[in-house]
């Protein structure tokens, strides 16, 4: 989801009167990528002749007149460890250098989060050594224009030492890739938590979009400098903010009181990050407040004080006495409140809120905002006041397009892949529809960036989390954002997804099982690259047949049968509807590799919904060989995120 400051950093793409260079990607350890052509380039002064040797082939080559240098060596069969030597007016060499399969590894927090995140992490490092395995970390960055080199990052081992820094998702797919094929594996991890698909495409991709709404929204982007900018933000969202509670009042000491008047302060639904409520684009501290009623019996007792997980720091007050702080915007707040902090009557509860970057604000699951004394349970979701203390007048990966593309992923190319492993989709839920676009546009735009043919794209499809409480009935846009990501894989070339709604958290954005999300990112790549004739994916939903009040739906990819692993045969997740729109929960079962759906309160079906929660982890139907079926719906009526849009203000 998160989180980091940044600073911008001016890129430099010419070396003059300097010593032969090359990116960071080319350092000791890395590994190369087999059977396929392999760029080797870097920097050294203008008309400068540049020899490369490696293994066994010796290359030639000169710098242009701006300093720049490229070479290709031909392919190799994977293998190492060899030096790569690169001989200019200095000579650099590499060692340690192996030839095996490259994928890059991108996306947001589930595809940064790392091993030792994941469950079962004392048990991973057990078998944690594997030298043949190595990750290059890119350093998080962000630049307005297109750079020629990473801010940082380095190849490293994976080892006991090191194997807890690995991208959790990315580690499992190369451990299985390397169980199978015994060959070296590089994976290359650039990801940034929080950020949506905009940020990692390019901007020249969308000037060059036939979509009108990219062309308007990137002709919004300015170009000036970082100074100018910041001040320009700041401004607007101050703006917004006097709009909604007046001025900003930067003497917040009277706000932890009881006594404090907070009548006049405008109120927000919590628990909910505030970038989808009043406060979007906001970094800065935000003060929360929330009257309790307590009894004479509970008056001056002990309590606990809960209030599910603040994005990313919070300082809590009870009348006015500090009872808890915390700064991490994962952790569930439980703070004890002494004997005789609480009095009879009205309570006050205040926040004081600092968020960094991303998202801000007081989230996570209704049941863990509560206050507690006794026996005595006090629900605290629902409306809160809040009033804007201060602006924090920095650029996030999400502020503006092709952020993180230009600091990120630019200075990778042209490195030779074999393909792209990419989890990321939770920021873009809001804008579920527009996705169907801006996922293939980046795909596409970094397929012609490379310009290494349609290389293997493969994804992860969003997991359960209950992030909006969306349902058939009111919506949800984690389904319609996973209904854009198969529409994706059925619409671009060369691509895959996994489904992982059985094994995610509804109360958790970062589901730990990432063992399973590798494996079945693998089971595709086995399959379509490495020519291992495995089943790699779920039955996929094909047609339907209404007789009676019944519908029958017929499902591909069905592999060795249909499934469920309930012992009973039930089939959970199933809901049917009529010309209504009104879904109700259905029964369903398997029949003749089948499934039949109905329900006594719909007499004339006309659609089902499959899994189309925010929260699908009820659903239940597999194939044979335990790969699950991906969250559909029969109807094409108009969704909630139709129409919703990326904009730059």
């Amino acid at each position: 989801m998160k989180k980091y400051l940044v600073i911008i950093f001016l890129s430099f793409g010419i070396y003059a009167n300097a010593n032969v260079k090359m990116p960071q990607l080319f350092n000791d350890g890395m590994v190369l990528q087999r059977n396929q052509i392999i760029p080797v380039w870097g920097w050294a002064d203008p008309n400068e002749k540049i020899e490369i040797r490696f293994n066994k082939q010796v290359v030639s080559t000169k710098a242009n007149l701006d300093g720049k240098w490229i070479a290709n060596l031909k392919a190799e069969k994977a293998g190492g460890p060899f030096e790569l030597i690169v001989k200019g007016k200095n000579t650099i060499t590499l060692k340690n250098v192996l030839v095996g399969e490259v994928w890059i590894c991108s996306g947001q927090s589930n595809m940064e989060f790392t091993v030792s995140q994941a469950m079962n992490f004392a048990q991973e490092l057990k078998d944690a050594d594997f030298p043949m395995i190595r990750q290059f970390l890119v350093e998080k960055d962000l630049a307005l224009s297109p750079k020629q080199t990473l801010k940082s990052g380095k190849w490293s081992e994976c080892n006991q030492n090191t194997v807890g820094g690995f991208t959790a998702v990315g580690y499992f797919f190369a451990k299985k890739i390397y169980s199978e094929l015994k060959v070296p594996i590089g994976i290359i991890n650039t990801s940034w938590g929080g950020t949506c698909v905009e940020t990692w495409t390019s901007r020249k991709a969308f000037e060059d979009s036939n979509d009108k709404e990219f062309k308007e929204m990137i002709s919004k982007v300015p170009n000036i400098e970082i100074d100018s900018l910041l001040g320009t933000q700041k401004r607007q969202i101050i703006a917004k903010i006097e709009q909604i509670q007046g001025s900003i009042v930067t003497d917040d000491t009277p706000f932890k009181g009881l006594s404090f008047n907070d009548s006049k302060w405008p109120e927000m639904k919590v628990p909910g990050l505030w970038e989808f409520q009043q406060l979007p684009d906001l970094n800065g501290v935000v003060w929360f407040r929330k009257s309790v009623i307590i009894s004479k019996e509970d008056a001056a007792k002990e309590a606990v004080l809960e209030l599910a997980k603040i994005d990313d720091q919070d300082i809590t007050y009870v009348n006015g006495i500090e009872i808890g702080t915390s700064n991490s915007y994962s952790q569930n707040r439980v703070y004890k409140i002494p004997a005789g902090v609480l009095k009879e009557g009205v309570n006050a509860i205040s926040v004081k809120v600092t968020d960094y970057s991303g998202g801000g604000g007081i989230w996570g699951d209704e049941s863990s905002l509560k206050l507690t004394v006794q026996k005595t349970i006090i629900p605290l979701h629902g409306q809160w006041k809040f009033n804007v203390v201060s602006v924090k007048s920095e650029i996030s990966p999400n502020s503006y397009p092709s952020l993180l593309f230009n600091a990120m992923v630019n200075p990778l190319i042209p490195y030779a892949i074999q393909g792209v492993l990419w989890y990321q989709g939770e920021a873009n839920a809001t804008r579920a529809e527009q996705y169907k676009k801006a996922f293939p546009l980046m795909i596409n735009d970094w397929r012609k960036k490379w310009n290494q043919a349609d290389f293997p794209f493969y994804f992860v499809q969003l997991s359960s989390f209950d992030e909006f409480g969306g349902n058939s009935n009111i919506g949800s846009r984690w389904a319609e954002l996973r209904e854009a990501q198969q529409y994706t894989q059925e619409t671009v070339p060369n691509t895959g997804f996994c489904v992982t709604t059985d094994i995610g958290d509804a109360k958790d954005i970062h589901p730990t099982n990432k063992q399973d999300v590798g494996k079945r990112l693998a089971a595709i790549a086995l399959n379509k690259n490495y020519n291992q004739n495995v089943i790699y994916s779920g039955p996929k939903y094909e047609s339907k047949e209404i007789k009676d009040n019944k519908v029958i739906l017929s499902f591909s990819n069905i592999g060795s049968g249909l499934m469920t692993p309930d012992r009973y045969g039930y089939l959970k997740g199933f809901e049917i509807a009529g010309k209504d729109k009104v879904f109700h929960y259905a029964k369903a079962f398997i029949k003749d590799n089948k499934v039949v759906v109905y329900s006594d309160d719909v007499q004339n079906p006309v659609a089902v919904h499959y899994g189309w929660a925010d929260d699908a982890s009820d659903c239940n139907l597999y194939n044979n060989e335990k790969f699950p079926v991906s969250p559909f719906r029969t109807d094409d009526w108009k969704m909630i995120t139709a129409g919703v849009k990326y904009d730059v203000q």
